[in-house]
């Protein structure tokens, strides 16, 4: 009840604050709520909340709160509580508790009010240019990134973002990485931007992805002159690669959890994943995979090759003792590894609460990864394996009389009763060793995204097999219901397993033949094949291609997506030292060249182009004459590509011209239906002179627009 009598009382002083204050009735009370406690507060402890007040005033900088509005506020809160208490002192000290917080508001806002955050707030580009031509050329940059009042600051950038006012934030980015000089010194932002917003990738990944294209592309300079066939191009790529430490950035992991396969093939992203693939992280990957690639072998060797060159009971000891060695390998080298793993991260993922629920069930969220899920299904394959593993089962009957009998044997009967269930999780985890070697088409971006496209299809593939299985049981439990004499359908069993070799074309054609003597049974056959070979595979055929078609245009970003996700998991591997080595070597702090003699800005990497494939016309430095003064403004600048601007002035000659015309026909109408002669003859002048103008307002409108389609 008192806060709603505070703005019943606030509204009644300042109608105009209705405006402002839109939000729901909860959100309004609990600033109420708010504002009592930070009269308290500012009692307790006024040093800290000064500055909390001063952020809360930037904030309303970006939200354009007249200060206007601070007094009528005031005297309401006072008002509502000289009704609710008798204590003079009281009523005194929250009425000057609560105007020094409104003094503490407007000053920062007032200050804070610059022409750039009044842009910001009209989300309008062109405002926003305008505002920034006014700064002088050696701090245009910091007038787009900070406003500083007292101890508190705000970017204006970020605020755009944050707001949502992205016309503005385009504006912005593009004026920061736009590279202007004179005759002394070059100016270009990225520098600034990235030691103000050393996270702008991500802030803009989260909350603007719209906004990455025009950052990227303001990363990159190209010449407009071919030499050769070829044009330079600067790719500024320092603080894609190296942060403010001097580590690794995380500009790339942060593009790569944002997931989109067209952002990550942009030209400069391309660069600085293929430089850090090359030079670092391709040496710790294929290094991790060559040891598992010759596990993989050994274990081919010991399961899958050695037990067909002689049978268990025809192996000599040399051959036992180097197929116990393989395994023992295997075993202690594999398995222990891969338990050691998914303990780790199955412990750290539940301790940091990182679970997701399958079957209601609290899973680590490492499994969401099928490479984890298909280690941890090898892992408890090698486990089962050790649990019956045939040699040791042996052990205590080594030299017992059978054949085959010696050290390190598996031939002994006691071993009989498990040695297919060891074979059959020998062959699953042969399997998974060889899944789990996908991760070397990583190598080819062509051989990723082929392997990528087949694993984006397997999903139509599983709603074909549960449509065939759902039709196959039916037609089976159907066909064991009909009264037949036929013995490849008696039992539901039996007519299951015929009418999937009948799918998989597997049933020879004598068995059509006696199938054609039981009319009905063969009836119910020709229907499950119609069902199944001609339309659910035809559906199959259609929905495969409709998934590659889909998924074609963005195939080669998924590969990139993938190499840069084992680029990420591959970098903490890499030592300090090769990280230095390989960072001096790119020389980034070296100043690239913008033509001969021509000494450019550092940060960047200088390649050669093929001319024909971005083609430049336009030079994309801004060169200006005259003073080089540092605290100069930039000359303005003729923006012909604005075409709002132009299609803005076509609409207005339009305008004219029509209103020009009406004025003119109204005109000569009335004139017309005069009795006199003197007024005919006037009606017909200014009919005449209406038209001509008419007639002049749209020339004029026609050449403006044929300018703006040229243009």
């Amino acid at each position: 009840m008192v806060r709603r009598e505070v703005y019943l009382k606030f509204f009644a002083l300042a109608p105009a604050g209705q405006d402002y204050f839109k939000q729901s009735t909860t959100r309004l009370h609990f600033i109420a709520d708010r504002v009592v406690e930070m009269t308290v507060e500012l009692y307790k402890d006024p040093k800290h909340m000064v500055e909390d007040i001063s952020a809360l005033g930037l904030r309303h900088v970006g939200y354009g709160i007249p200060t206007e509005l601070f007094g009528p506020f005031v005297t309401a809160c006072v008002q509502v509580v000289r009704t609710l208490t008798d204590d003079d002192l009281a009523e005194e000290a929250f009425r000057w508790s609560l105007s020094l917080i409104s003094r503490i508001l407007t000053r920062v806002i007032t200050e804070g009010s610059t022409i750039v955050m009044k842009a910001i707030n009209a989300n309008s580009s062109k405002q926003v240019r305008k505002a920034i031509s006014c700064a002088p050329r050696g701090k245009r940059a910091m007038w787009m990134l900070n406003v500083q009042v007292g101890t508190q600051s705000i970017s204006p950038l970020i605020w755009a973002i944050e707001t949502g006012s992205l016309e503005a934030g385009k504006a912005m980015i593009q004026d920061l990485l736009t590279i202007r000089a004179d005759r002394d010194r070059y100016y270009y932002g990225m520098d600034t931007l990235f030691d103000r917003h050393p996270d702008m990738i991500q802030k803009l990944c989260n909350d603007a992805p719209v906004l990455l294209n025009p950052l990227l592309d303001g990363l990159i300079w190209r010449s407009r002159f071919a030499e050769g066939g070829f044009r330079r191009v600067n790719y500024y790529v320092k603080h894609l690669v190296i942060d403010g430490e001097g580590h690794f950035s995380k500009a790339l992991e942060w593009l790569i959890g944002n997931g989109d396969p067209k952002i990550i093939c942009h030209p400069i992203i391309v660069m600085v994943t293929d430089i850090v693939w090359s030079r670092l992280a391709f040496r710790v990957f294929l290094f991790g995979k060559s040891w598992f690639l010759f596990t993989l072998c050994v274990f081919v060797v010991a399961q899958a090759v050695i037990k067909h060159l002689a049978t268990p009971e025809e192996t000599t000891l040399a051959l036992r003792t180097f197929v116990f060695a393989c395994r023992c390998f295997i075993y202690n080298a594999s398995m222990s590894q891969w338990i050691y793993f998914h303990v780790k991260h199955t412990y750290q993922d539940i301790r940091a609460g990182r679970t997701f629920r399958l079957l209601n069930l609290p899973m680590p969220t490492y499994l969401k990864n099928w490479q984890d899920i298909a280690s941890l299904i090898l892992t408890v394959l090698l486990i089962f394996m050790f649990a019956i593993e045939p040699i040791l089962t042996c052990v205590p009957k080594a030299y017992d009389d059978f054949p085959g009998r010696g050290l390190f044997t598996q031939a002994c009967p006691a071993a009989d009763s498990t040695r297919f269930m060891y074979s059959l999780f020998s062959m699953c985890a042969m399997m998974m060793y060889f899944l789990l070697l996908i991760d070397l088409s990583v190598f080819s971006t062509r051989i990723s995204a082929f392997v990528l496209m087949v694993f984006r299809v397997l999903s139509e593939v599983g709603l074909f097999l549960f449509a065939l299985s759902f039709v196959l049981v039916s037609f089976a439990c159907a066909v064991s219901s009909l009264e037949h004499s036929n013995q490849d359908f008696a039992g539901l069993v039996e007519s299951a397993q015929t009418l999937l070799k009948v799918s998989l074309g597997m049933w020879g054609g004598s068995h059509f033949d006696e199938l054609q003597r039981d009319e009905a049974l063969f009836g119910a056959v020709f229907v499950y094949v119609v069902v199944t070979v001609v339309f659910l595979v035809n559906m199959l055929t259609a929905q495969l291609n409709s998934a590659y078609q889909s998924t074609y245009l963005d195939m080669v970003g998924f590969a990139r997506l993938n190499r840069g996700k084992i680029v990420i998991e591959s970098m903490p591997s890499v030592s300090r030292r090769r990280w230095e080595s390989v960072s001096k070597s790119l020389r980034l702090d070296e100043k690239c060249e913008f033509g001969e003699g021509d000494v450019g800005l550092p940060g960047g990497i200088q390649v050669q182009e093929a001319a024909g494939l971005n083609p430049t016309t336009v030079d994309m430095i801004r060169r200006f004459g005259g003073s080089t003064s540092v605290a100069a403004q930039w000359p303005e600048e003729q923006d012909d590509n604005d075409d709002d601007d132009r299609f803005a002035r076509v609409e207005r000659l339009i305008e004219k011209a029509m209103k020009r015309m009406k004025g003119a026909g109204g005109s000569g109408r009335t004139r017309v239906g005069g009795t006199s002669g003197a007024g005919a003859g006037e009606s017909g002048s200014a009919g005449l002179s209406g038209d001509k103008d008419a007639v002049q307002g749209s020339g004029e409108a026609a050449s403006v627009s044929e300018r703006g389609s040229s243009d």
